[in-house]
């Protein structure tokens, strides 16, 4: 990410990805239900003295369709949905936003091969696969997979 790119941070709970982001992009959007997690994420902004970044509480398949409408556009999207993956809604609107690259992060395989493929129909490629194992000793991995508009 370069510092003229726009992001979003969907599902950003209390916005940990989001800071890290906000060190290399223009601008970060974060995006969470949990009201609780965004007054979080908006405090530990202002701790690391970031003012590149702003948070909504909301749902995420209401919030990103409304933010592009509002002409907001992002050029690398971050997503680290819950176990169900994201509502097709986001996945809609992140293909008609066209950001230059996705970033899934996933707990859940089953759904993420779901939205990796509704993504490929839409013009995505993974790039990058990379597991972790943040749950040792149970069947339980987090992926996290780079995705990239293909050039047409």
């Amino acid at each position: 990410m370069t510092g003229d790119n726009i992001c979003f941070d969907l599902y950003c709970g209390i916005g940990t990805i989001s800071l890290m982001a906000s060190r290399s992009a223009k601008k970060v959007y974060g995006v969470e239900i949990v009201e609780q997690s965004i007054i979080n994420a908006k405090e530990n902004a202002a701790l690391n003295k970031i003012k590149n970044a702003e948070f909504y509480a909301g749902k995420t398949e209401k919030l990103l369709p409304k933010l592009y409408k509002q002409g907001i556009k992002a050029d690398v999207i971050i997503v680290d949905p819950p176990r169900k993956g994201c509502e097709r809604e986001v996945i809609d609107t992140i293909i008609d936003m066209s950001p230059k690259k996705i970033v899934y992060v996933s707990c859940n395989p089953q759904t993420l091969a779901r939205d990796i493929k509704l993504l490929e129909t839409g013009g995505y490629r993974p790039e990058k696969v990379q597991t972790l194992d943040q749950f040792p000793w149970t069947v339980h991995v987090e992926c996290v997979v780079l995705m990239t508009k293909v050039q047409k």
